[in-house]
């Protein structure tokens, strides 16, 4: 699904509907009053992105109806946001193939919580991905033959250490984000050291030396101090994108639990300790089916105790995996840092996406975060890996002007990211699971509700939606995804 809108066009519709945001604190002139309950929905079949329909009003009626409840008192895990990845494809293509104009209207689109739909998280690749224009690291020494073999090129003191090349274009959208969202999370991920670090003398393949150990705790203390010095401040690292995949064309590395465990335990972790970091070390960073890892990594006294949780990806498994590791370690957080979609989807894209999001949440994650932020008609620029992946806006630059398109993993994002404010909590609601209603319930710092719903069924749904013994009616079209949201001071504890 591709919402094919002229940029103008895409950005009046998001305007007509910023200001619910206002509204959303508007008084009753009674203090009884029942709340409004604002109401955004989205529909693939009937071409509707988050179209504003008439409010409704909590009453004493409840239909026969299936019904939804929301028990604002019992709360799960405090969001840090949605979002997606800035990749160097991605900064490259907003930097370089729009205009100034365009790529202002573009960054508020994506993250200005009032005049767009607020993205809170970014995940930034450390070095080159396989979404990146050439291969880089931040500590690459020059092109040569080593002077012998017994003594390999290395940088152990990181002399050659720079961010230069990320100042281009990567750090001033960075600096244009966290302008428009002061709140933005930014969560950074090496998809492989520096090649003199391993085995390989490469960035692709291989794995990291045991001599490169303090290395490469000291390339992340640089990265984040620079990074930091340059205005960008880093929420959390994890230690390296999918350990357990070595890919043959792009950047990667192999690091197993043993290793995840020593590394974090004897350098990465006291490092940052030294360095008064308040940075998160995130560990893990693969996907569902490969839980037994950061089960593994966390049941580790020493690693663990400078680990703030988990990194997870939607590649393979179920999301439910997620629980395995809240169960085992509740007191440790878990993030969604990477889930692309793609060619490789068929169906009904919006339920798949948004059904992302609500079973993400639903079971313990902080964050969704998608892959690349823009990506161009031609699923580009990319190294290698993957060749049909989507942006969450494409960057149409085959023609002039360019165009910048919405996608539905745009849509999906905006249902949460527009409406759940970092800070909020995830709360109590019933679902009805996969082919009948599904949904997440929110509870956000100033006390207002909100509730997320995707119709999976294959025809229209009329459904209660219960709140502190009051009801109110609602019906949603065949795979729509609706959210509601409606103010509560008496909530709000």
């Amino acid at each position: 699904m591709l919402i094919r809108l002229p940029f103008v066009a895409a950005l009046s519709l998001l305007l007509s509907v910023m200001s619910p945001a206002a509204r959303a604190h508007q008084k009753s002139g009674s203090a009884r009053a029942a709340p409004r309950i604002e109401v955004f929905e989205s529909s693939e079949e009937l071409h509707e992105t988050l179209q504003e329909k008439p409010p409704l009003a909590f009453g004493s009626v409840r239909t026969p109806n299936l019904t939804i409840t929301v028990n604002a008192a019992v709360t799960y895990q405090q969001m840090d946001g949605f979002g997606a990845s800035l990749t160097d494809s991605s900064a490259w293509l907003l930097w370089n193939k729009l205009s100034e104009g365009q790529r202002k209207e573009a960054m508020q689109m994506l993250f200005s919580p009032t005049k767009g739909i607020g993205l809170s998280v970014l995940r930034q690749p450390m070095g080159a991905s396989d979404f990146a224009l050439s291969d880089y690291s931040y500590d690459d020494l020059p092109s040569g033959p080593p002077a012998s073999q017994s003594s390999p090129p290395s940088d152990s003191q990181l002399q050659h250490f720079s961010i230069d090349h990320d100042r281009a274009y990567i750090i001033p959208l960075l600096r244009e984000a966290l302008a428009l969202n002061p709140n933005l999370k930014i969560i950074a991920s090496p998809w492989s050291p520096p090649g003199w670090m391993k085995t390989s003398g490469s960035m692709i393949q291989g794995a990291l030396l045991p001599t490169a150990y303090p290395a490469l705790a000291k390339y992340f203390v640089r990265f984040v101090q620079d990074y930091e010095a340059a205005g960008v401040p880093i929420y959390a690292i994890t230690m390296q994108n999918e350990p357990m995949y070595v890919p043959n064309d792009y950047p990667g590395m192999h690091m197993t639990a043993r290793e995840q465990i020593e590394f974090l335990a004897n350098d990465l972790g006291p490092a940052f300790q030294d360095a008064h970091f308040k940075t998160k070390i995130m560990v893990f960073d693969h996907n569902w089916d490969l839980i037994e890892y950061p089960l593994r990594v966390l049941s580790e006294p020493k690693a663990a105790a400078f680990a703030a949780g988990a990194a997870t990806h939607c590649y393979g498994g179920n999301v439910t995996a997620q629980n395995e590791l809240h169960e085992r370690f509740p007191d440790k957080d878990i993030w969604l840092t990477e889930c692309s979609g793609g060619d490789w989807q068929t169906g009904k894209l919006l339920q798949q996406q948004a059904r992302l999001v609500m079973g993400a949440t639903r079971d313990w994650a902080k964050s969704v975060v998608l892959w690349n932020l823009a990506l161009d008609e031609n699923h580009g620029p990319f190294l290698g890996g993957c060749t049909t992946c989507r942006g969450v806006i494409t960057v149409n630059h085959s023609s002039q002007p360019s165009q910048v398109l919405l996608t539905v993993d745009y849509t999906a994002l905006a249902h949460a990211s527009k409406f759940v404010a970092p800070g909020a909590y995830r709360v109590e609601s019933n679902s009805f699971d996969q082919g009948s209603l599904e949904d997440v319930a929110f509870r956000n710092p100033d006390g207002s509700l909100v509730l997320l719903v995707l119709n999976g069924s294959g025809s229209n749904v009329t459904f209660n939606i219960g709140w502190a013994g009051t009801y109110a009616n609602y019906k949603l079209p065949a795979g729509a995804v609706a959210t509601f949201r409606w103010n509560s001071a008496s909530s709000a504890h």
